[in-house]
């Protein structure tokens, strides 16, 4: 067992106790779940789109511009790429004279909207630009755009510095003093309130024809992007991809379509398929491959154009995951290297040269989850500079720390959040850098670590592992950060048989006391301590933990455990 066991505190006030499963009453209690209010997922959560700041102005300045050019500049992630298509479809929809779109190369022109982007973007000749998922942070992008008589409209949710960028119109749940109900929205979040608003004006002045679509039947798009930024799936987000999943589920768009048939996805989708298959292959384009395409294949209505743009996402995301490994594999020997055996130190700062810049963020996120401290993982050029992305644990703000090192000039520039963070990096500085972050955040990470634990949400048998179980727990989704999918112990089970099944996951068989049998998948363990561990039990009891879902195939429904952990157990009683 890599963690200790804590049993996930309730704080709901069980007001729905004695109607409910007594596993969905406690997964219920522990994410606050006080009344059958909190279970509602339908649009009247929505919260009013006059009430975040900027949406009439927004509405004003882009119906200035409807009968001119107007150009979307999305980011290049998953996010991003739902925003633009989001904004594009949603314009069009509204009768815009001219929606164009641009989602650049970071690689080659920089993150958000840089004066290389405004160069670029001004041979197209529009009289706005509308940033989506960006723009917060592009002071001298928005000053270039402007110096070229260009407005600039800001859509974004990343967090502000003190001083705003000069655009025409800034529309961001995170601004300073705003008091709109839901901070955490993605872009695509930020995006449909902006649409939604200008369909509602343009409806209410009968300039729109009924037969147009709706801005509602673009939550496909919200409910992708939403789950695929990682933001806290609660309140409006919840019902945001509660809504968005049902869309998804009626397989009408051809780029969604498309983009699970090469995810071998036949099912119907639910929020894991978002944030494990579909995301990341919208990903791919952007990490190593045309930053557009994700873009492209979420406008594409012809089913044929769309299934080659998918096809290439599918043969990226392969490429990006070798690309991945081997790189993890390097990292992963130098952290071992610096930690020691006894894995002494705060964080693990990894670099090297060689390594794909598109990668980096997730070889970080593997790191911390190995090693249980933050992780940074730093592409380095032939000149020296490096480019690098941090992952935090919970309780540790590596955010502020590269805030601070950039004032004390260890970084050239760098920014984030709590939990993740982007640097730019001299080698010749890499040394006191790690330095710098082992003192300032070893405090923090000795509590982070001391408090960690796997909290379960309950217990429950292998005979007692039904279809009915699976669907009981799945009221409680949409299941994400803010939301986690409960955690299920399997108490004193035999493992049947343990072995490496697919690109580094366990498949695993698990029987109880009462002679039931539950099928299971470990993902990612073969290569880690817990696939050796599997290897190890089988033949033998142990107490198993991880969650539960539906494994579809060829027609037929079967329970799936997702096992997380595993920990020794003692023989069952009387054998």
């Amino acid at each position: 067992m890599t963690l200790r066991i804590v049993r996930r505190p309730a704080s709901g006030a069980l007001a729905l106790s004695g109607r409910l499963h007594p596993v969905l009453e406690r997964v219920y209690a522990a994410r606050g779940v006080c009344s059958q209010a909190d279970l509602d997922h339908s649009l009247l959560r929505l919260l009013p789109v006059g009430t975040l700041e900027g949406i009439p102005a927004s509405v004003e300045l882009l119906l200035a511009h409807r009968m001119r050019r107007v150009l979307v500049v999305g980011d290049f992630d998953a996010d991003g790429a739902t925003s633009c298509a989001l904004v594009v479809r949603a314009l069009r929809a509204c009768g815009f004279a001219s929606v164009d779109f641009l989602v650049p190369n970071r690689f080659e022109f920089g993150y958000g909207l840089t004066p290389e982007i405004v160069t670029l973007a001004a041979a197209r000749m529009p009289s706005l630009i509308v940033t989506v998922d960006n723009g917060i942070s592009s002071h001298a992008g928005v000053a270039a755009a402007r110096e070229r008589g260009i407005d600039v409209l800001i859509t974004d949710h990343h967090l502000p510095a003190a001083q705003l960028p000069d655009a025409s119109v800034i529309v961001n749940p995170n601004l300073a003093g705003s008091r709109f109900g839901s901070r955490s929205l993605a872009g695509v979040g930020v995006a449909f309130y902006v649409m939604a608003a200008v369909r509602r004006a343009l409806d209410s002045a009968g300039l729109t024809s009924s037969a147009a679509a709706g801005v509602a039947e673009l939550l496909d798009l919200v409910a992708l992007g939403t789950v695929a930024d990682v933001v806290p799936l609660t309140g409006l987000n919840r019902a945001f991809v509660a809504k968005g999943l049902i869309a998804l589920r009626r397989r009408e768009r051809a780029g969604h379509v498309s983009l699970m048939d090469v995810a071998r996805l036949s099912g119907p989708p639910e929020t894991w398929h978002l944030g494990f298959l579909l995301g990341p292959r919208i990903n791919a384009g952007g990490r190593i491959g045309r930053a557009d395409l994700g873009a492209r294949l979420l406008m594409e209505d012809d089913p044929i154009a769309a299934a080659k743009i998918a096809e290439e996402l599918d043969r990226l995301n392969r490429e990006r995951q070798a690309i991945e490994q081997q790189t993890l594999a390097q990292a992963e020997a130098e952290a071992i290297a610096a930690l020691g055996v006894e894995e002494k130190g705060a964080v693990v700062v990894t670099a090297a040269e060689g390594w794909h810049p598109g990668v980096v963020g997730l070889v970080a996120a593997r790191l911390k989850e190995k090693f249980s401290r933050p992780a940074f993982a730093v592409a380095l050029e032939p000149g020296g500079i490096g480019t690098g992305s941090g992952r935090s644990i919970a309780g540790v703000d590596i955010g502020r720390a590269v805030r601070r090192a950039v004032a004390e000039g260890l970084l050239l520039k760098g920014g984030g959040h709590a939990m993740a963070a982007g640097i730019t990096v001299r080698k010749a500085a890499l040394a006191e850098l790690r330095a710098f972050l082992e003192t300032t955040l070893a405090p923090d990470v000795a509590v982070a670590q001391r408090a960690s634990g796997l909290l379960l949400d309950g217990a429950v048998s292998a005979s007692g592992t039904t279809l009915d179980l699976v669907a009981t727990i799945n009221r409680a989704a949409p299941f994400g950060a803010g939301n986690p999918e409960p955690v299920i112990a399997l108490p004193a089970h035999t493992v049947v048989y343990a072995e490496e099944a697919g690109q580094a996951h366990m498949r695993v068989r698990l029987k109880s006391a009462d002679g039931g049998y539950v099928n299971a998948i470990s993902f990612r363990a073969a290569s880690q301590k817990l696939g050796a561990a599997l290897i190890a039990s089988r033949g033998r009891h142990i107490h198993a933990a991880g969650s539960f879902a539906v494994d579809r195939w060829q027609g037929e429904e079967r329970v799936q455990f997702r096992l997380t952990d595993i920990a020794p157990a003692e023989p069952f009683a009387g054998r």
